[in-house]
């Protein structure tokens, strides 16, 4: 954890306790599509994207670390969870993120997302599967900045019912308008003069806070 984020953590205190609420559901995946012992059969992963037989490895900007995911909107919209969680959570290290994968077998639907390279895992090991309340309050002001941010079009494991507070996926299909839209927009940040997008975003600015806040509760409803 960098040393700003671990001094609001220390900070935080009761105050923050209600601060989380629950995102959206994860998307629900094609009938009969995992086969018994785990392995995901169906030309298209959960969230509907085709299962690609390789990716494209992309750098994670100021953070030195890469990952393979889809080509085009899926990336530009997964890289920049990744930018903001090294940005305003903590320095990803060697091995931190891991994006497509090809071996077909999983343990809940959502993790097929993976082989279509439309999800990340950050940290899995320190956020297992099943697992819950591995975030400190603040990191998790962060993490429902992005959802809310990213207008729905991004899910996070830690909202599942089956929870893993590692995973970040496209939660929408392929052709999606609002994909295209949010990744456009990632774009105008990233060409633009600096001061929006990943490491230009005050997650704790009371504005944002309460859209975060009422994005939840909106999504949660």
């Amino acid at each position: 954890m960098n040393e700003l984020t671990r001094r609001r953590v220390l900070g935080a205190g009761a105050v923050l306790a209600g601060a989380v609420a629950l995102g959206s559901p994860g998307t629900a995946p094609p009938a009969a599509a995992a086969a018994p012992g785990g392995a995901w059969t169906a030309r298209r992963s959960a969230n509907g994207w085709e299962i690609l037989g390789e990716a494209v490895s992309y750098g994670i900007e100021g953070s030195g670390r890469s990952v393979r995911l889809a080509d085009g909107d899926a990336a530009t919209i997964l890289l920049h969870v990744a930018r903001r969680f090294h940005y305003e959570i903590d320095q990803l290290r060697e091995g931190d993120v891991r994006g497509h994968r090809t071996s077909p077998r999983i343990r809940e639907p959502y993790e097929s997302n993976y082989l279509s390279g439309t999800a990340i895992e950050i940290r899995p090991r320190a956020y297992p599967i099943g697992a819950e309340n591995g975030f400190y309050p603040l990191e998790l002001v962060v993490i429902r900045d992005i959802l809310a941010e990213l207008d729905g079009v991004v899910a996070w494991g830690g909202d599942f019912r089956t929870p893993k507070e590692s995973h970040f996926e496209i939660a929408l299909g392929p052709g999606h308008p609002k994909v295209g839209g949010i990744a456009r927009e990632i774009a105008g940040w990233n060409t633009g003069p600096g001061d929006e997008g990943a490491g230009a975003t005050d997650a704790f600015d009371a504005e944002r806070r309460r859209h975060a806040r009422a994005f939840a509760r909106r999504t949660a409803a």
